[in-house]
């Protein structure tokens, strides 16, 4: 279980696998200069409501890895999840879709 956090006063609890896409989307936005929103789900624990934060590239992110393996990558997550980040919705997580054309892990891209 990763953690995600976003200008040291949000942060969510995320499974490393997801993270580890995410900061691959996030990542290439941001290399562009673009800015979009992040949305997910809080935990039961903290309200079970949504949050939604304005992702730039000046914000200050942290992308906290618990398992000390780098998780393959779904190329079709990537994409799909890159398309939500590019839409007027923005980013959020979504589950994983089939995908043979895995292509590495965060380590190796």
């Amino acid at each position: 279980m990763g953690r995600f956090h976003y200008n040291t006063l949000v942060k969510t609890e995320v499974e490393d696998r997801v993270l580890a896409h995410l900061q691959i989307v996030i990542g290439n936005k941001l290399k562009r200069g673009e800015s979009f929103y992040f949305t997910w789900r809080d935990d039961p624990s903290v309200g079970d409501g949504r949050r939604a934060v304005w992702i730039h590239p000046s914000a200050d992110l942290d992308f906290k890895y618990y398992g000390s393996r780098a998780p393959s990558i779904n190329r079709t997550w990537l994409e799909k999840l890159a398309h939500a980040a590019n839409s007027t919705g923005g980013l959020f997580v979504m589950s994983e879709p089939a995908d043979d054309s895995r292509i590495g892990s965060l380590e190796t891209i």
